[in-house]
């Protein structure tokens, strides 16, 4: 990825980095802590965390219990990046097959203008079924869809007048402004989203996955694997990274041992626990570690204060 602002610092070859998985704390939909969020993510980026991530949910669907993500993922980019200097604004993901590619065009090169080209889009197929009928759409065709809204967003934000005939668009004499500033938006592509490995590793820059068990070492071993089998199939030996997740719940004792609750949804551990983990990742070939810090039991402001002064040191991205 050449000449792109956050890029080359969130991401590093054979190291790994520490962002902050948004919301900060469990919300319902009624309630309004959002609010009082940003001078705690200003906070985060004054700290010198390289990303933020938000997820795309746009539909509240009660039987997954919390509301996961209130605001719109775009527009609460935006918000942030007038509060913010630095910080890459993250998508984790963007559920592409509910988009339009001239809408979604639009939306994210407009941001990576007004933030000074600091996004990194996470795409994915989407996993919640209920809201592909809400949209009109079958959930057994997100496949298709998500390749043809894929591959015209990139001709939209990376052409100019691209003229474009599918079954969504028939687009010709005409173009989308604003482009990106760097001249494109890189596209990290989440999951399987229900194409092959050799797709991904051709077409997409990088590549998010769930992390699975993250209690022994034996368990983060196996994610080595998958990420050495996806880079064998990037052409040229290109540097692509890898993204992954956790869930945690940090507790005062450093020496808190890694505990999954949840049936392994939430990792409960002292920092010493969660350093042993992302080095484990790091070694693994993870370049990217963001960490959801929302059903922390302590402080908000307590668990920032700790990952940044004990744990995001360690994981800058720089050799050391």
């Amino acid at each position: 990825m050449e000449k792109h602002r956050v890029f080359d610092r969130v991401f590093a070859p054979d190291r790994l980095t520490l962002g902050i998985f948004l919301p900060l704390e469990v919300n319902q939909p009624n309630q309004t802590t959002y609010n009082t969020h940003i001078e705690q993510i200003k906070r985060i980026d004054n700290w010198g965390f390289p990303a933020l991530w938000v997820r795309d949910i746009p539909i509240y669907d009660p039987s997954f219990g919390d509301v996961g993500q209130v605001f719109d993922a775009l527009n609460y980019l935006s918000f942030i990046a007038g509060q913010t200097t630095q910080i890459a604004l993250g998508t984790a993901s963007i559920v592409m097959p509910l988009w339009h590619p001239i809408a979604l065009a639009k939306a994210v090169a407009t941001l990576d203008q007004l933030s000074g080209n600091r996004v990194l889009l996470g795409v994915g197929s989407g996993d919640r079924m209920g809201e592909f009928p809400a949209f009109g759409l079958d959930f057994n065709d997100r496949g298709a869809r998500f390749r043809e809204v894929f591959e015209q967003f990139k001709q939209h934000t990376e052409k100019s007048f691209a003229a474009i005939q599918s079954t969504i668009s028939d687009f010709k004499g005409m173009d989308v402004v604003p482009k990106p500033l760097s001249g494109k938006v890189p596209l990290l592509l989440t999951g399987g989203s229900q194409q092959t490995l050799t797709w991904n590793a051709q077409n997409a820059d990088g590549w998010i996955t769930y992390p699975g068990a993250t209690a022994t070492a034996n368990d983060t071993a196996q994610i080595s694997q998958k990420i050495n089998a996806w880079r064998n199939l990037i052409p040229n030996g290109t540097f692509k990274p890898h993204i992954t997740n956790e869930w945690i719940e940090l507790s005062e004792d450093p020496h808190f041992p890694r505990t999954p609750l949840r049936g392994g949804f939430i990792l409960k551990t002292g920092r010493l626990g969660l350093i042993e983990l992302l080095s484990e990742w790091e070694k693994a070939g993870v370049n990217h570690a963001a960490i959801g810090i929302h059903f922390s039991k302590r402080p908000t402001t307590d668990v920032i204060d700790e990952l940044a002064t004990e744990v995001l040191p360690l994981f800058s991205g720089l050799k050391r």
